[in-house]
């Protein structure tokens, strides 16, 4: 009986803690999404306003509005992004662990 609380003791932290395969899929995943969500914005937001995204929103050259808002769509559409392809992955990485869990004698 101890035996058996033990080793669902072992499964349950097993799944609450990732393990180090994910944790490195995840990193590669998040470095990927943030360079391919950067560029997507950057174009979309040449479209939208018709020139360049801020360098450096901190310049006095550029408006108080402007600067705001680009923040916003930058901060917004990355998190998004991040978000959205973080879950979907981990989802999949979940079932896959579960395939070969089952597949396993």
């Amino acid at each position: 009986m101890a035996d058996m609380a033990r080793e669902a003791k072992r499964e349950i932290g097993a799944m609450d803690k990732p393990d180090m395969q994910w944790r490195i899929v995840g990193g590669l995943l998040g470095l990927a999404v943030g360079f391919c969500s950067r560029k997507v914005l950057t174009f979309a937001w040449e479209k939208a306003t018709g020139k360049k995204p801020p360098a450096s929103v901190d310049s006095p050259d550029i408006g108080l509005g402007e600067a705001i808002a680009y923040a916003v769509v930058m901060g917004l559409g990355m998190e998004i992004t991040r978000i959205v392809v973080t879950r979907s992955a981990a989802r999949k990485w979940r079932s896959w662990k579960d395939a070969a869990r089952d597949l396993t004698p």
